[in-house]
């Protein structure tokens, strides 16, 4: 490792220390190494250039969180809601059973935990503080706690990244990401049942049968989103980003023809938000793209590999490690951050320890998306205070089982690939 490498990782932490935001830390860093190296500072925008315009899969990020937009403001969410509270609703601690399973429905159209956190989420919240009979703490813990599934289930926008580094199949990780995700929604809504029942807590509002053919009619265009999306690419019409591209095409049209909720100032507004997303997460990839060439030309991940294999560890015991390397940097590091900068280190140790790609993958986003709601820097913590005005400190207090149980369904995650891999082998993966 140079002199001028540890300059960079110096001067990175240091910057982020500081609150320079991680993707300025990263392109100051890395001009400090091309200057100090005396190399070109052309590689600069060569790096970034080359990696943008040869990754159409990215064409993917954009789509899917301007579908996930129009999704949220074109009112589908209230129709989701309704649907939700008639097949759980009736259950103890209704209301919060419902948000668990609005998070899971929700994940098969966002792809991103902020935009399930940022709106349903917050819808539920309120409804569960209204009532007087849920903590506020507590109601902001199961919104943050369950939108960590957005991301799992398929669309996710970390898996498109997560795609993109590695050069494995978005469509196989999509498909590794099903039975995780409705995994971590069971596991979720057992605890919320034992913690209801210790604490009292109400059941919801119960929707007579004879009103659920009605209500899940006005749902099921919506539910029909993920449907079309996962037809499109596992029956061989799209590519992952052509899909990503009808997912928006029919949330535009669900919204503003379909339910007429969304008009033309409302567009704007959501084409805006969306491109401002966009801009935040192309920021960080293309500081990522130089970050990684630097990285790559010192030897790093050729380096860990190295001395992993030197170590003979098991493909268990490194990926006990990795995930609690993970956990730690999760307090502090924002999953974006994690999956372009430190994840392609234990790319080359995968491959040389014949740890199967889309298994990690899976394995590591699930990781990364618990870290979002670990204290004390989780970051839907601070998206839940912020929405709902609820203190922070109060929704740690309650968010504790929530990561013990999102922590011991990765652990099985870990020891059982087949929960990962069982569905993608059915559509031939072979890895």
């Amino acid at each position: 490792m140079s002199l001028p490498f540890v300059l960079l990782l110096a001067g990175f932490f240091g910057l982020a220390a500081f609150g320079v935001p991680v993707a300025y830390a990263m392109f100051i860093a890395s001009i400090g190494y091309l200057l100090f190296t005396g190399a070109d500072i052309g590689l600069l925008a060569e790096q970034m250039l080359n990696g943008m315009f040869d990754s159409f899969v990215l064409l993917a990020v954009p789509l899917f969180i301007l579908a996930a937009n129009l999704m949220n403001a074109g009112g589908v969410t209230d129709r989701l809601l309704v649907f939700c509270q008639a097949l759980v609703g009736r259950l103890k601690g209704g209301l919060a059973q419902v948000d668990i399973l609005v998070s899971v429905v929700f994940a098969g159209m966002s792809g991103s935990a902020v935009a399930d956190a940022a709106g349903p989420g917050k819808l539920v919240t309120m409804m569960m503080v209204k009532t007087g009979r849920y903590p506020p703490g507590f109601a902001a813990a199961v919104a943050s706690a369950s939108a960590v599934i957005g991301p799992i289930i398929p669309p996710s926008i970390p898996l498109v990244i997560y795609a993109l580094i590695s050069d494995t199949s978005v469509g196989y990780l999509f498909l590794g990401g099903v039975a995780p995700g409705l995994m971590l929604g069971v596991a979720l809504m057992v605890l919320v049942a034992f913690v209801s029942e210790k604490r009292d807590f109400p059941r919801g509002e119960i929707v007579p049968l004879r009103q659920f053919p009605r209500v899940t009619l006005q749902a099921l265009p919506a539910l029909m989103l993920p449907v079309i999306l996962l037809w499109g690419i596992y029956g061989g019409a799209t590519t992952p980003t052509e899909a990503a591209a009808l997912a928006a095409v029919y949330a535009l049209a669900l919204a503003s023809f379909y339910y007429r909720t969304v008009g033309f100032r409302d567009l704007v507004e959501t084409l805006i938000a969306s491109s401002r997303s966009t801009a935040v997460v192309a920021v960080l990839i293309a500081g990522a793209f130089i970050f990684n060439y630097i990285i790559a030309t010192e030897g790093v991940p050729a380096a860990v590999a190295s001395l992993l294999d030197g170590t003979e560890l098991s493909p268990v015991v490194f990926l006990l490690i990795v995930n609690l390397i993970f956990l730690i940097l999760g307090c502090f590091f924002d999953a974006t951050t994690l999956l372009l900068v430190v994840v392609p280190l234990f790319i080359p140790a995968c491959r040389a320890l014949e740890i199967d790609l889309v298994h990690f993958g899976i394995v590591v986003t699930v990781n990364i998306m618990i870290g979002l709601v670990t204290p004390p820097y989780g970051v839907l913590l601070f998206v839940m205070n912020a929405v709902t005005g609820i203190p922070v400190k109060d929704i740690i207090r309650e968010i504790w089982p929530f990561v013990a149980v999102l922590l011991f369904a990765l652990l099985i995650l870990i020891l059982v690939p087949e929960t990962v891999l069982w569905m993608p082998r059915q559509f031939g993966y072979v890895g």
